[in-house]
């Protein structure tokens, strides 16, 4: 009996993320050196374009980011496989980090971006493209985490789940 063992990307990637989250609980001083802050950017910690992505505020954050992760990025990643789907979030969500941090220098703010939305949003950006008949939901939900937080008065970096969703709808037409 030859079984073929095989691994998935996404689940490797949901792996990293619940150790930086267990790390960064332990040492605290890894979320501001792994998160995206451009006075710490400008120092040449270009590092944190990616490891911002796997580093997250609290256990809400994780579990919701890691939830859509393992809904969406799991399908995605049987439909293009693991290169391409490896590309489309990593590189899509490095795009996504300097949009945010241009964003923040512009805008003057100072704050440690975390979390693994911007390139998850990616993903449902390059998934609405695909899927014309969910693409509406996919929409309205990227609207609804990127504001409705900020309605309750949370801080969340809405132009990171924006940006991500056009990153990742134009590149479905790359990919």
């Amino acid at each position: 009996m030859n079984r073929e063992i095989s691994f998935s990307l996404t689940n490797l990637i949901i792996a990293i993320n619940i150790v930086v989250f267990i790390l960064q609980n332990i040492f605290p001083w890894l979320t501001v050196l792994l998160g995206l802050n451009y006075l710490y950017f400008q120092q040449h910690l270009y590092f944190q374009l990616l490891s911002t992505m796997f580093v997250h505020g609290n256990f809400g954050h994780i579990l919701m980011n890691m939830a859509v992760l393992y809904q969406f990025g799991n399908q995605i990643e049987n439909l293009i496989g693991k290169i391409r789907f490896g590309l489309l979030y990593f590189v899509g969500g490095i795009a996504t980090s300097f949009v945010s941090i241009y964003y923040n220098y512009f805008t003057n703010e100072v704050v440690n971006l975390v979390g693994a939305s911007g390139a998850i949003s990616v993903l449902l950006g390059w998934y609405a493209l695909k899927d014309r008949y969910q693409r509406e939901g996919i929409i309205v939900w990227i609207l609804l985490i990127s504001f409705a937080p900020l309605l309750l008065g949370m801080p969340i970096a809405w132009y990171s789940h924006i940006a991500g969703f056009v990153i990742g709808f134009v590149s479905g037409y790359i990919l």
